[in-house]
């Protein structure tokens, strides 16, 4: 799914009313007929609501909305916040057609003392927030941030319409937190804005739901965009497996890990590449690894390094392999540091690398260079930042990935809730698998693994690193249903491949 920056969203608003064609203010009761929907399905008729609108066309939304629920027979009270005394067309249409239907507790503020006087206890019950859509630009100051504050403060449960407001749609870095609504749900219109996608923003975004308000499928066609969301249907497919298929048929994994200690992290990524489908996988590792990985993963075959801590040497032929990988618990000793130096110069195959194999490239940053074309790296916050540096933000982190993906034209998968995979091109995809279950020691390999495989059996590095971390997520929310999020390791992941 292609996502939008807020002023694309505005002009794919414009085009879906000139070539639908429907008026404004009828796009505006069909966005506020998908919300209203939503609310029938998820809120109790017995609880009062009060909406909270803007003098903006998200105002206007909130307003429509608030009428349609007194249909519906909910309690409901309205505080429009007008402090200029000029509202949007539609936004007033809305206001006449709200005090024509006469269902709703209607008061239009003017003033912060007005504001002070109005609004007595929010709790318990529902705040819808219509004060401002995703257009805004600059911090909110005065009676707005005085309604915010007033919102925050309360017990209420809050729904943002399409975006919190306060909130810009996409890098928030000179914004003022204090002064953005603290959604527990928000609904967002046609698609999710760009800043949901940062952990800094969950406080305010809450758990979001995406509303189709049937904005012009030509216009989403025609806008190009370098962001994308990968759900099940946008996901690179799985290929078929034909019935004279072999092994050979599906690659040739060589992957290069653990140490004296950390066996369990190579253990994890070589199970996850060969439950990804990978026909043969050969492990390469010291001396200490090779009756564990005989024991825990007996489907594979070893290379035992000469020193049995650590890996020192890669003097194999590497031309058996289809696709190389490694990292994973494969430590930082000045010869393992020679021995990656050796697989950048010399191996032609497409190569995925993790955890100390990035630590060994951000101590010795001459070997960034020598990084094959199309290589996937697979870095946490923290390795990214010792390969780029430091950054005070996700979204600061996603445009440091995409000078660094672009510069050396290789794809970073920056893993963490919605695991952005940067490409070369600087596209970006956003992932919408996963769960906090998967916040533990080893999720990590497995997504080495898993890529490995698919990178083995032919798929291309983009196909790789985007299904990979797809099926590496859902892997995890089947692990998550089955043994819950508290309980649920590695292991149960790969279970679930």
């Amino acid at each position: 799914m292609k996502i939008f920056t807020t002023p694309q969203i505005k002009a794919l608003d414009a085009y879906t009313i000139a070539h639908e064609p429907i008026s404004s203010l009828d796009l505006m009761e069909r966005v506020s007929v998908a919300i209203t929907d939503w609310l029938l399905q998820h809120v109790e008729k017995d609880v009062a609501i009060k909406v909270f609108a803007g003098a903006g066309n998200n105002g206007g939304d909130g307003l429509a909305v608030a009428r349609l629920l007194a249909v519906c027979g909910f309690e409901v009270e309205v505080f429009l916040i007008n402090p200029d005394e000029k509202l949007s067309l539609d936004c007033g249409a809305n206001k006449n057609r709200l005090i024509e239907q006469g269902k709703v507790k209607f008061s239009e503020i003017t003033s912060i003392l007005q504001l002070t006087s109005l609004i007595s206890n929010l709790s318990p019950l529902i705040v819808i927030d219509a004060l401002f859509g995703s257009g805004l630009n600059r911090p909110l100051e005065g009676i707005f941030a005085e309604a915010i504050k007033d919102i925050n403060q309360s017990h209420a449960q809050v729904i943002s319409i399409d975006i919190p407001s306060g909130l810009f749609g996409e890098d928030n870095s000179t914004n003022n937190p204090e002064n953005i609504i603290k959604a527990d749900f928000t609904l967002t219109l046609q698609f999710p804005k760009i800043a949901f996608f940062f952990p800094e923003n969950e406080q305010f975004v809450g758990e979001w739901h995406i509303l189709d308000i049937g904005l012009h499928p030509e216009g989403i066609k025609q806008t190009d965009s370098p962001y994308f969301y990968t759900d099940k249907a946008s996901a690179p497919q799985l290929k078929n497996r034909g019935k004279f298929s072999h092994k050979g048929t599906y690659g040739h994994a060589l992957f290069i890990g653990g140490s004296y200690g950390k066996m369990g992290a190579a253990v994890l990524a070589s199970r996850a590449c060969l439950h990804t489908g990978v026909g043969l996988l050969t492990v390469h590792s010291p001396e200490c690894g090779v009756n564990v990985l005989q024991c825990a993963v007996p489907e594979a075959m070893c290379l035992p390094d000469k020193e049995y801590s650590y890996v020192s040497l890669l003097t194999e032929d590497l031309s058996p392999y289809s696709a190389i990988g490694g990292g994973c618990g494969l430590g930082t000793e000045p010869e393992t540091s020679k021995v990656l130096k050796y697989l950048l110069e010399e191996a032609k195959q497409p190569l995925v690398l993790d955890a100390d194999a990035l630590n060994i490239l951000a101590t010795h940053p001459d070997l960034i260079k020598l990084l094959p074309a199309n290589t996937i790296i697979t870095p946490h916050p923290k390795e990214f930042e010792r390969l780029t540096g430091a950054y005070s933000s996700r979204f600061e982190q996603i445009v440091k990935a995409q000078a660094f993906s672009k510069k050396h034209s290789i794809f970073v998968a920056l893993k963490g809730a919605y695991t952005a995979v940067i490409c070369p091109d600087s596209e970006v995809h956003f992932n919408s698998t996963g769960n906090p279950g998967m916040a533990k020691g080893g999720s990590g390999d497995i997504l080495c693994g898993m890529i490995l495989s698919l990178l083995a059996q032919g798929y291309s590095p983009k196909e790789s690193a985007i299904l990979g971390v797809f099926l590496h997520g859902q892997a995890g929310d089947k692990a998550a249903e089955k043994h819950g999020q508290t309980a649920m390791i590695g292991t149960d992941i790969i279970e679930e491949i």
